[in-house]
């Protein structure tokens, strides 16, 4: 990786681990309509071959699951019995069973998925909002990345971790049990396609949670998380996440809420800004408004501002491409950071063979709108060394913080895994022209 003299790389690198799964809703293929039976269709047929097995080889089979994936996950029976009362009543008919065959049933409309087996990548971090029990000027933060496995799909997953008072960064170590999460439809209070809530009170760290596409929106993926520690006026802290939800067959932007990374809510953002990727929240209102970076029209980054934190239109033209690393398109890399000079914007920028790096721009403090200085180099592109992956020739964030003057840095490398940089703040804004 090639960067600027004044960027200080750190030993931590986060790889794809195949070995983190979830448990997650199956349901076969139906019948081809010249085997199609419309009596017994074949989720019904699943079910009665369970039913038909003798107590003993009910048991036997039931200890073997259990014990197999027991290992693996939390709870697995709660989660078996939770499927079967998914399945009953919609895919096989309800009917008098005994637990045994209710938790074997559910586990054959259960799979095993590795939610990050192919990718771990495109991370953002923001301060954790516990901060008790830290040693002297460290800082404890969250850190979410972009998970992908089987068939391309998207996630979040997140870990913990320590920013030391020199600068060192340690990551706590992932739980082995992560767990995909009950989610709750919030349609009867919001109406049509209003979103999801998730609670994750049973989970034991935050590493352990997968926050998986569950609505037709993200059904191919959750892309992209930008996460920011938002303050109200009334002084009020929650933590927002702009997203890309991916449906198979269209993009759009969602927000996901927390107060405290236990519970949350993701909801579709609106207007004509929200059809493309790269939309970032500031950490505050501006003259009254919510504020926001996007880059609507998929070349330049843009600001726009709302009354309305889930309803985006307009806007003014920010920062445009002027070097030749950035000349396909400029966008940030997360939300912006307020600082005494203005606001700090973590840039991307694709050039030639689409070629991303990572740059950095200040905006005026009042205006955001106004460019005062830029980086004419990149701090980071992609090397050598460095450049090879699921998708080459990438280096990318979704957000950096601050602690003190000194920038913290997670990116990510050819679309496939995440290390750390820090940069000094003084020395990244004399960098600027």
């Amino acid at each position: 990786m090639s960067s600027a003299a004044f960027v200080r790389r750190l030993p931590i690198l986060l790889r794809p681990n195949p070995a983190r799964t979830v448990i997650r809703p199956y349901m076969p293929s139906k019948d081809g309509y010249k085997y199609a039976r419309e009596d017994r269709p074949r989720s019904q047929r699943i079910a009665d071959r369970v039913l038909g097995l003798d107590e003993q080889t009910l048991k036997d089979e039931l200890d073997r699951v259990l014990r197999d994936f027991s290992g693996r996950h939390r709870n697995v029976s709660s989660l078996f019995l939770r499927r079967f009362h998914e399945v009953e009543g919609i895919d096989i008919c309800e009917c008098q069973v005994s637990d045994e065959q209710a938790l074997l049933i559910g586990a054959h409309f259960c799979h095993e998925y590795s939610y990050e087996a192919a990718a771990l990548f495109n991370p953002s971090i923001v301060a954790h909002p516990d901060q008790s029990d830290v040693p002297d000027g460290a800082m404890r933060f969250v850190l979410s990345l972009r998970g992908v496995g089987e068939g391309h799909i998207s996630s979040i997953t997140f870990r913990t971790g320590l920013c030391l008072a020199d600068g060192s960064i340690t990551i706590n170590p992932p739980s082995p049990r992560p767990v995909v999460l009950a989610t709750e439809d919030i349609f009867a209070e919001r109406g049509p396609d209003a979103g999801i809530r998730i609670k994750c009170d049973g989970s034991h760290d935050l590493s352990e949670i997968v926050i998986f596409p569950t609505t037709p929106s993200q059904r191919s993926g959750i892309e992209d998380l930008r996460l920011v520690r938002f303050m109200a006026d009334d002084g009020t802290a929650t933590y927002h996440g702009t997203y890309t939800a991916f449906s198979g067959q269209a993009i759009r932007q969602e927000l996901l809420s927390t107060p405290d990374f236990r519970h949350f809510e993701l909801r579709p953002l609106q207007g004509d800004a929200t059809a493309s990727k790269g939309m970032a929240l500031f950490p505050r209102p501006i003259d009254g408004k919510f504020a926001m970076l996007g880059r609507e029209d998929n070349e330049n980054i843009w600001f726009l501002t709302s009354t309305d934190m889930h309803d985006w239109s307009g806007g003014a033209k920010a920062v445009d491409p002027r070097w030749p690393w950035e000349f396909v398109q400029i966008g940030n890399c997360g939300s912006p950071i307020e600082i005494e000079e203005g606001w700090l914007v973590i840039t991307h920028g694709v050039g030639a063979v689409r070629n991303y790096c990572i740059g950095a721009c200040l905006l005026d403090r009042n205006n955001p709108a106004k460019l005062l200085a830029r980086t004419t180099q990149p701090l980071l592109r992609s090397d050598m060394d460095e450049r090879e992956g699921y998708v080459p020739n990438v280096a990318y964030s979704c957000g950096s913080m601050l602690h003190g003057r000194r920038l913290i840095l997670p990116y990510a490398l050819a679309d496939s895994f995440t290390t750390f940089v820090t940069i000094e703040l003084d020395q990244l804004l004399a960098a600027m022209d």
